[in-house]
């Protein structure tokens, strides 16, 4: 029986085409249907995936700051080997989460609105205007500002090395005798290559921010910059030797409270004129 508001052509080409058209349409029916019940399968084995990691991430962050009874057995996981299995498990999550994102967005394109905590106020900030289209149009009207959407990221400018080039003219006085040159500036390295930036990059990474001397020298060649680690603790050694007086001024500083807390880490022992324990713990 067909309805009785289905009007079906006498032409028998007409109603060839009306059944392809309804075929097409019942065959992107199935395979819609299909990629759906695949998206639902997709999304239900990743959701599993993600409650496993994070369950995972869970017993691993209370192994680390739980009560002691809490806490791992075993004395061979370090804090910096447990820092890495959290970074990794939160890296499989995100990685997790976007793949059951891609091509789940809205269809204009928008998302909603996240909170975000802003960024310092000292960064500098670097406005880009993006202006719309002209289009054919558009043409003859008259544009009015109603209102913006503003928006920021942050960037990072890679560091890089220069080199400072010193120049010192040597002068002389027609029909006189002598020669003027300004006196060369004072470097914590005489005589050497590196300037005080580079020093203060080489010590915070390595002491501050835990980045040993061989690993530096590897960066450093990214950029076919050729740093020895042996030339570079030498650097060091010296640096530590400068920094002394400052070592000295804060461990006085240091004595003038009432309660001193220190660490219990020993320093190794030192061979007879190795130097000071600061000077051998800075190198």
């Amino acid at each position: 029986m067909t309805p009785p508001d289905l009007q079906l052509p006498d032409d028998v080409e007409t109603l060839k085409a009306m059944v392809l058209a309804m075929a097409e349409k019942a065959a992107r029916a199935d395979a819609l249907e299909s990629e759906v019940a695949d998206l639902k399968a997709k999304n239900a084995d990743a959701d599993e995936r993600i409650e496993r990691l994070t369950q995972i991430l869970m017993a691993f962050d209370r192994a680390r700051f739980g009560r002691r009874s809490e806490k791992l057995a075993s004395p061979t996981i370090d804090d910096e080997q447990q820092a890495f299995v959290f970074e990794e498990i939160e890296t499989g999550i995100a990685a997790i989460r976007a793949k059951v994102s891609k091509g789940a967005a809205d269809p204009d394109g928008k998302r909603a609105p996240r909170p975000r905590k802003g960024f310092a106020p000292h960064l500098e900030r670097i406005e880009v205007v993006i202006e719309p289209d002209e289009l054919p149009e558009h043409v003859g009207k008259q544009k009015v500002l109603i209102g913006e959407d503003v928006s920021e990221r942050l960037d990072v400018v890679p560091a890089k090395f220069r080199v400072i080039v010193i120049r010192r003219p040597k002068y002389a006085f027609k029909n006189e005798d002598g020669v003027i040159q300004a006196a060369a500036p004072a470097h914590i390295i005489e005589g050497g290559i590196p300037t005080e930036a580079l020093l203060a990059q080489i010590a915070v990474s390595k002491y501050a921010d835990g980045l040993p001397l061989y690993r530096q020298e590897a960066i450093y060649a990214r950029d076919k910059v050729e740093l020895d680690r042996k030339l570079m603790a030498q650097w060091m050694g010296k640096l530590g030797f400068e920094l002394d007086i400052l070592a000295d001024y804060i461990l006085a500083e240091i004595k003038k409270a009432k309660r001193i807390f220190a660490d219990e880490t020993t320093l190794p022992t030192l061979a007879p004129g190795s130097g000071s324990a600061k000077t051998a713990w800075l190198c």
